[in-house]
């Protein structure tokens, strides 16, 4: 298979490389100092899993040069996606399969509206990644998991023999019954994380140790439950406090993308985090009052 990665930076550069190192034929869209420096000196990674020097990778600023492809993963940031939809369109042909591993819940619907629901299946990706420098990409911790399946109007031998490369690739990989809930079951941890690492300005370890935190945590996460069980999400009643949980075992030094973006006063995915759970909580009838607060205070604080 021919393999697209669009966005080279810790989610894609990472899982890009390690398909590119297994022996696949990929191409990296990228752009500024990391496009130029991966063109002339390549591409690292710096990583628990193993760390990787590969000298020859292509990469293109525009996705019009890749040429055709089997695969299209996006891995740009939530405020791109539709730029990015845009920018493929040359190469989608009739065989391609567009799998977006972004945040948030809302992509595969935009995907599906560009290219027809033949064209897009459902991805989740999990790990803490990002470009330490231009060039090189800095992976922390064991975790390097994606999740592939199938959505309505999606064949499924495309995607398992896509969760077959790259699981020969060394990445964890696997295709869940439900894609759509695995997609819900990290936004709502996600949308919990962001919030808290980003307004308070703490790691995930001073937040949970705190009772105040803790509860703040487990209110965002509720309503982001509610809101996803009105829709028709098949999540338990209580997943917020089994999210909670699993926030124990993580890294006390651990923040969320969002938060890191905040700090060096970089655009926020908060429209497409917290804001899609007023959004959407608005169209079912569910009340988020804190999901709202945090907008409000996050917008304000520019």
């Amino acid at each position: 298979m021919r393999f697209i990665m669009v966005g080279a930076g810790g989610v894609g550069g990472y899982f890009g490389g390690r398909l590119a190192a297994a022996g696949n034929e990929i191409t990296f869209v990228a752009r500024g100092a990391h496009m130029e420096t991966i063109k002339n000196n390549g591409l690292s990674l710096k990583s628990p899993c193993g760390d990787l020097c590969l000298p020859d990778v292509r990469v293109v600023a525009d996705p019009a040069a890749a040429g055709p492809a089997d695969v299209i993963f996006l891995a740009v940031k939530l405020g791109d996606t539709d730029a990015a939809i845009e920018a493929i369109r040359p190469i989608v042909g009739p065989g391609t399969t567009v799998i977006s591993l972004q945040n948030g819940v809302e992509a595969e619907d935009r995907l599906i509206a560009a290219f027809g629901p033949g064209h897009v299946a459902g991805g989740v990706a999990y790990i803490a990644a990002a470009i330490e420098a231009p060039g090189v990409i800095r992976h922390l911790g064991p975790n390097q998991r994606i999740q592939l399946g199938t959505l309505p109007g999606h064949p499924d031998a495309p995607v398992a023999a896509i969760v077959e490369i790259l699981a020969a690739a060394g990445i964890d990989a696997e295709m869940p019954a439900d894609i759509t809930l695995a997609i819900w079951q990290k936004f709502v941890f996600l949308v919990g994380l962001s919030a808290t690492t980003t307004l308070t300005g703490q790691p995930v370890g001073v937040i949970r140790a705190d009772p105040r935190g803790r509860a703040f945590f487990h209110d965002v996460m509720a309503e982001a439950t509610s809101v996803a069980r009105a829709r028709g999400v098949g999540l338990a009643a209580d997943f917020a406090r089994d999210r909670l949980a699993f926030a124990d075992t993580l890294p006390e030094a651990m923040r969320a993308s969002m938060a890191h973006d905040h700090a060096a006063g970089k655009p926020l995915e908060l429209p497409w985090l917290s804001g899609a759970v007023v959004r959407m909580g608005a169209e079912v009838g569910v009340a988020t009052p804190v999901n709202n607060a945090v907008v409000a205070a996050l917008t304000l604080s520019g």
